[in-house]
């Protein structure tokens, strides 16, 4: 990537949220000349950077296109990754010291640490002299009519040319995303789409969660509306004590929220056997009938045992019962049980536990710049826009993107 810099525009550029989006914004507007100031209202930068990705930080993906993000405009989508994609944001970071390494697709820091990530960021950043303000709530934030903008503080005002607001969402709230960026937004009279969370754990009904606790089993988890199959994930699925997580479950959990906003319960079933073709009961029956055993020791080979008590206390089997007794259609209600598992979601859990979020400020908002239309001199970037992304770095790129084009957009002369 080539590092444009060009003489000082004098552009004062204010970029509130210090995270993510916010950096990257900030490196581009002051490699572009422009003077920026950060104003971060934790007590230091990237705070969530340092737990994504299980604190290796996954900042990117080979496979990316608008299929891996959800949004009411995934044409627009497109146009910010066609703008700043893949190579671009390998090359980005190289340009400032980091070198990224690459596992099925999957892009992560060389050093496999976040705190990499995060201080190439920071060093960058001091480098080009942004000014950096760390424990700096805003409080308020207007446009006056000569078109600069007023940065209201806890006792200090500041006056900008431009206002890039990079607050994040209400997703991890420990990490400083309160939701701030949305209120700024509705006051200077832009739209936003519900805010629900995604990226996170559902909460399900049933008295048998606590006996399957802990359980990972590879299966298919199925969103259901009105009988119609809506959405599937497939992968590792985690049980808990009240529902289910894994990364299936993350991927699905914005779209059942959605439904849940309109809907007190939504139906889901599991296939815990999603790789075994239809006739592959038939012959495991033909193998297994003539043998002498229990439907506990019949099945042990199929589940985990924890699954299987659960799959036969519905099909209305004792582990004890002999398999010679018991019909040919009792035992394949077993494996079709374990095949079509119905569960009843009622919630996910909190804000607190999502790793982002569903909804925020319209696209219809802004230019392909990502400038407010009904707001000249004010970008928004991030996870404040109504796009989210699946698992897998998506979400981090769609931050480095979109900090990139609205960092580069501010800082141009009008």
């Amino acid at each position: 990537m080539k590092i444009l810099r060009r003489g000082v525009s004098e552009m004062k550029v204010c970029v509130i949220g210090g995270g993510a989006s916010g950096m990257v914004a900030a490196i581009t507007a002051a490699r572009a000349g422009a003077q920026v100031t950060i104003l971060e209202k934790n007590d230091r930068l990237g705070k969530k950077i340092l737990v994504t990705g299980n604190g290796r930080c996954n900042l990117g993906n080979r496979n990316l296109s608008k299929e891996q993000y959800y949004s009411e405009d995934l044409a627009f989508v497109d146009r910010v990754l066609d703008r700043f994609g893949t190579e671009e944001t390998i090359s980005f970071f190289r340009s400032i010291g980091l070198l990224v390494r690459e596992k099925n697709g999957y892009l992560y820091p060389y050093s496999e640490q976040a705190s990499s990530v995060l201080d190439v960021l920071r060093y960058e950043l001091e480098q080009l002299g942004v000014i950096l303000r760390t424990g700096c709530p805003v409080r308020g934030l207007v446009r006056s009519g000569s078109g600069t903008f007023r940065v209201m503080l806890q006792d200090e005002q500041l006056f900008f040319d431009r206002v890039i607001l990079a607050c994040g969402s209400q997703a991890a709230p420990k990490t400083g995303s309160s939701g701030d960026g949305y209120l700024f937004a509705r006051q200077l009279g832009l739209t936003l789409l519900p805010v629900v969370p995604a990226l996170v754990q559902l909460r399900c009904r049933g008295s048998f969660w606590k006996s399957v606790a802990g359980v990972r089993s590879e299966g298919r988890l199925c969103v259901m509306e009105k009988g119609r199959l809506i959405a599937s994930e497939r992968g590792e699925l985690q049980l808990t004590e009240y529902g289910v997580s894994g990364i299936p479950t993350f991927q699905l959990s914005r779209i059942v929220n959605r439904l849940l906003a309109n809907s007190p319960e939504v139906e889901l079933f599991i296939d815990f056997m999603p790789d075994q073709p239809d006739e592959f009961f038939s012959d495991f029956t033909r193998n297994m009938k003539k043998r002498t055993r229990t439907v506990e020791e019949y099945f042990a080979g199929l589940w985990n045992k924890k699954l299987l008590q659960v799959f036969l206390k519905e099909a209305g089997l004792r582990p004890s019962d002999s398999v010679r007794n018991i019909p040919r259609q009792t035992l394949e209600r077993v494996y079709a049980i374990s095949r079509h598992f119905s569960v009843v979601c009622t919630g996910s859990n909190s804000f607190d536990q999502a790793q982002v979020c569903a909804g925020g400020v319209s696209l219809d908002e802004l230019t392909d710049e990502l400038e407010a239309k009904k707001v000249p001199g004010l970008y928004l970037i991030g996870e404040l826009l109504d796009v989210d992304g699946k698992c897998g770095g998506y979400n981090l790129h769609w931050a480095w993107s979109t900090g990139y084009i609205a960092g580069s957009a501010a800082a141009e002369e009008t």
